[in-house]
C-alpha cells in the first residue's frame, strides 16, 4: 500500500499559495516526499474578478470601477535529493480596468521569485500518511513598478493595485502540512511575505496568506487518483507606505470558501483547478474588492 500511497498523493500539496493578487508565489511544495532528484515545470494561473466597492468594510455604490487581473506564473525546479529542492518563479501578467469614463490595460511581466523546498517530517502508513514541508525565498523587482508613482486612477483604484512589480527585495517563509487517513484527507499552508520599500518610496505592507482544505479521495487507482476538497482561505495585509506615511486605502483582511478538484496520474503529472468566493472582507478606506476568483495548476515532473 504505501507504493499507492505514494501515488495518490503526489500533487495534494503542489499548492496555490493563495496570497494577495500583487504577490501569490505558486509553490510545489512536494512536501508528500514523492519524488526523488530531478526536474519539473509547470503553470499556475489565477483570475480575480475586483467589482465591488467598499469603505471601511462597507458595500457603497459603485459607478462602474472594476479590476480584471490574470496572473500566470510559469515555474521550473529541481529536486537535489527527496527532501530539498529549489524552484524558479516567472509572473505574466494582465489587468484591464476601468471606470464609467474610462478604461485601460496593464501587461507584462511581474516580480521573480527563487524558493527553497525542504520537507522536515513525513511518515507513510497503509491507512494513514503525514508530512511537513517548509519554504523560503527571495522576490525580485523585475515587474514594472511605474504605477506606483500614479495618482488614484478612479475611487477605490490606486496605482498600487495596478503595477506590475513592487520594486522591492522582499523575502517570503512559509509551511505546508498534509495528512490522510484512508480516503479523507486535510491539506494546510501558510505563507508570509516580508517587504520593503520599493519605487517612489513606496513599501507594501507584509502579507500573511493560507488555506486549510478537508477533502476526500473519490476515484483511486495503481496510477492515478482524483479528490475533491473545500477550501477556507485568507489573506491579510496592513496599510502600505508611502515615503513613511500610512496609505489609508490598502489594508484588507479577507476569508474565502470554494471548492477544489485535485487530479495525479503516476508521480508524473498533477493538475488543480478551483474557485474562491469572497465571505468575509475587511478592508481600510476605499477600495474595489474581490467578487470571486478562479485559480489552477498544472505540474510535469521529468
Amino acid at each position: 500500500m504505501k507504493v499507492l500511497s505514494v501515488t495518490i498523493l503526489a500533487s495534494v500539496l503542489a499548492t496555490r499559495a493563495i496570497g494577495c493578487d500583487l504577490c501569490g508565489i505558486y509553490s510545489e511544495a512536494e512536501a508528500t516526499g514523492m519524488m526523488g532528484a530531478g526536474f519539473y515545470s509547470g503553470v499556475a494561473e489565477q483570475f480575480t474578478r475586483f467589482g465591488t466597492l467598499r469603505d471601511d468594510g462597507r458595500k457603497v455604490a459603485n459607478g462602474g470601477n472594476y479590476i480584471n487581473s490574470s496572473v500566470s506564473q510559469v515555474f521550473a525546479g529541481y529536486y537535489f535529493n527527496k527532501r530539498f529542492g529549489v524552484q524558479f518563479n516567472l509572473p505574466v501578467i494582465y489587468r484591464s480596468f476601468g471606470s464609467a469614463t474610462d478604461h485601460g490595460t496593464e501587461s507584462g511581466l511581474g516580480d521573480v521569485a527563487l524558493l527553497g523546498n525542504f520537507r522536515v517530517y513525513e511518515t507513510f502508513q497503509p491507512d494513514f500518511t503525514f508530512t511537513a514541508a517548509v519554504l523560503g525565498g527571495v522576490k525580485f523587482p523585475t515587474g514594472d513598478s511605474h504605477r506606483l508613482g500614479d495618482s488614484d486612477f478612479a475611487p477605490g483604484i490606486g496605482g498600487h493595485d495596478l503595477a506590475l512589480g513592487s520594486g522591492s527585495v522582499d523575502g517570503i517563509v512559509g509551511t505546508a502540512l498534509l495528512t490522510r487517513w484512508k480516503r479523507l484527507l486535510l491539506t494546510a499552508n501558510l505563507q508570509y511575505g516580508i517587504r520593503s520599500e520599493g519605487a517612489f518610496h513606496h513599501q507594501y505592507a507584509n502579507d500573511l496568506t493560507w488555506a486549510v482544505g478537508p477533502g476526500v479521495y473519490v476515484a483511486l487507482g495503481t496510477k492515478y487518483a482524483l479528490s475533491f476538497q473545500g477550501v477556507v482561505s485568507g489573506e491579510t495585509k496592513g496599510k502600505d507606505t508611502f515615503a513613511g506615511m500610512p496609505d489609508g486605502d490598502s489594508a484588507e483582511t479577507i476569508v474565502y470558501v470554494g471548492p477544489q478538484i485535485n487530479f495525479t496520474w503516476s508521480s508524473r503529472l498533477s493538475a488543480q483547478i478551483g474557485a474562491d468566493l469572497p465571505v468575509s472582507i475587511s478592508n481600510s478606506g476605499l477600495q474595489v474588492v474581490p467578487d470571486y476568483r478562479v485559480r489552477a495548476g498544472l505540474t510535469w515532473r521529468f
